[in-house]
């Protein structure tokens, strides 16, 4: 018995159509398949008559009593068939003798195999075996046929579309990058606009409060002098409460000098953090980096977030302070986040546990540090980013030829009690432009330009642990060189 189905082979612009519709994550029941089928009873004179009528069926699937048998492909056939008196031998015997003569290994795959996974297994297998077709499996009784020149030429058509979203998404993150260069400079022209104001306001403090000292001493000198004032100026020292400002303002000139220091002090940490690095690495007291960056913070960290710090007695490293600056304020920023819904809930319990000490490497980590590749491709690349990285490495590779210099490590850790990430979305969490933020919250660059920058730029590494309903802790390990 012979079955036949429509032919999804026979339509060229079909196939055409199927590969326009591909997308990266495509599997082969997305593909047009081949769906022929024939009894293994059926004599060979049958499948010889299917190929004879269309060249372009890859094969026929064998089946018998509706169990998958195996395939011939038209190839193999007619290349048995063209030999001595194989025509006479098999033509007019069921299939089964053939097959049992001709049977090779098959490649079957599951209906949902990925494209791209199909055509490396396909291009894998032996020389003589390359160009037959592969069987697609979609159920148990149903089983089709995948030309291997349709499969690569869909896996190619995958590769152009993964290298257009790849281009865009380089187009994308070069865009973003303009923007956060330009908030940078607008950000460094402001606070150079808010920091003389500020200096002022310093300075002219310090006269206030001799002023102050001055008039103080001359009003007591006064009643010293003259015990016995007029009326007059009794009742307007008790109108304007003369003991009551004397009291005061002292205060009131101690709250606008903390004041103008914390402003000045904001600015300064704004101003260090929108300039450029330097093109060589220089020393940070990564304890000083990360105090800056929570002030920037500090008006985040106001609503019901407790912040503890356990700062720990490190030596100071040689680094880009300005990057570190980012990578704390993309991790610490990521805690806020997870605690805005805790913090409102409840308000006591919402917590960020900042802890720096001194560690050794592990050895697998200490592998890492000393076989870590060089030729990465980084996030974003511009001519500084190749001075800064050839410095670096130039530093890097002097220390790491002393042994002992490469032993230890600086370890930030950064933790939050928020509700923890998930294991599917934590695989993808350093993936470029991967974001569960609304568009207005985040791009999906945070935290993968904070692993390059960890891992490319420093030679360090940037590890993450969660617990789903407990909280999310990010460990920074730096060299000490």
């Amino acid at each position: 018995m012979l079955n036949t189905y429509s032919p999804d082979h026979s339509n060229i612009v079909e196939f055409n159509r199927s590969a326009q519709s591909l997308h990266l994550e495509s599997t082969l029941q997305d593909l047009s398949l081949y769906e022929i089928q024939v009894d293994i009873r059926q004599k060979g004179v049958v499948i010889t008559q299917l190929f004879e009528s269309d060249s372009t069926i890859p094969g026929v699937i064998l089946m018998d009593q509706k169990k998958f048998i195996g395939m011939v492909s038209q190839r193999r056939f007619f290349e048995r068939m063209s030999r001595p008196y194989a025509r006479e031998l098999f033509l007019g015997r069921s299939l089964h003798v053939f097959y049992n003569f001709a049977q090779t290994d098959l490649l079957l795959l599951s209906g949902d195999t990925p494209v791209v996974e199909a055509a490396q297994q396909a291009i894998r297998r032996s020389p003589h075996l390359l160009y037959e077709p592969i069987v697609v499996k979609l159920s148990a009784q149903d089983y089709r046929l995948l030309d291997i020149q349709q499969l690569l030429i869909a896996q190619s058509c995958i590769h152009q579309l993964a290298t257009e979203l790849l281009r865009q998404k380089t187009q994308a993150q070069l865009i973003q990058t303009e923007k956060l260069a330009s908030l940078g400079q607008m950000l460094a022209g402001v606070s150079h606009e808010i920091r003389n104001p500020v200096a002022c306001i310093l300075g002219n403090l310090k006269c206030l409060d001799h002023y102050y000292q001055d008039l103080t001493d001359l009003i007591k000198l006064y009643e010293q002098d003259f015990p016995q004032s007029s009326k007059s100026i009794e009742d307007y020292k008790d109108e304007v409460e003369l003991r009551f400002i004397q009291q005061d303002l002292p205060e009131v000139l101690d709250s606008i000098k903390i004041s103008s220091e914390r402003l000045a002090h904001l600015v300064n940490s704004l101003r260090g953090f929108s300039r450029i690095d330097s093109s060589k690495p220089e020393k940070v007291d990564i304890n000083y980096c990360l105090e800056n960056t929570l002030l920037i913070l500090k008006n985040r960290l106001k609503h019901g977030i407790n912040l503890v710090k356990h700062y720990g007695k490190i030596p100071p490293i040689y680094a880009y302070p300005n990057q570190l600056s980012q990578v704390f304020l993309n991790v610490i920023s990521n805690a806020i986040d997870a605690l805005e819904e805790v913090s409102q809930e409840k308000p006591d319990l919402a917590k960020i546990t900042i802890t720096t000490e001194v560690r050794k490497w592990s050895i697998s980590e200490q592998s890492h540090l000393k076989v870590i590749s060089s030729s990465s491709t980084p996030l974003i690349f511009s001519l500084e980013d190749s001075y800064h990285s050839s410095s670096l490495d130039s530093h890097f590779q002097d220390k790491t030829e002393q042994s002992d210099s490469i032993s230890g490590c600086i370890s930030i850790r950064i933790a939050d009690n928020g509700p923890g990430i998930p294991p599917a979305i934590l695989d993808r969490i350093f993936e470029t432009f991967f974001t569960t933020k609304s568009p207005e919250k985040g791009t999906g660059l945070g935290l993968s330009i904070s692993h390059q920058i960890i891992t490319e730029k420093h030679r360090g590494k940037l590890n993450v642990t969660s617990q789903v309903g407990r909280g999310t802790e990010f460990e920074i390990l730096l060299p000490i060189l």
